[in-house]
């Protein structure tokens, strides 16, 4: 696994009010969203019609929740939660003392 960095405590980033925020990491356009007390990383796109997922929202249950058909995909695992079949891309997402890392596989760009 590649821990790539995305911002040093304090923490510098900017959240839309919904909690998402799109950018770009090792060629990767993926969503960071914060939820609770928590870091979530994902796909920038939906994977059933690519509606950008940071223009959604993340409903009570802690599922990311697509613009475009209120599709929902569980934040740590990217599991469809509203019964479609579709995953959606998840990375996993460490918080250590020098600020908040993203994981890629090597050679993984889906």
């Amino acid at each position: 696994m590649n821990w790539v960095l995305v911002t040093e405590f304090p923490l510098s980033l900017v959240f839309a009010e919904n909690g998402m925020l799109e950018m770009e990491l090792e060629g990767r356009k993926i969503t960071l969203a914060k939820w609770e007390q928590g870091y979530y990383a994902f796909a920038q796109k939906c994977p059933h019609a690519s509606g950008r997922m940071a223009s959604g929202y993340i409903n009570p249950k802690g599922q990311v929740v697509c613009p475009l058909h209120r599709y929902a995909f569980d934040l740590v695992n990217g599991r469809n939660t509203t019964g479609e079949g579709y995953f959606l891309k998840t990375y996993p997402v460490e918080q250590r003392p020098e600020g908040i890392f993203i994981g890629f596989k090597p050679n993984s760009f889906f």
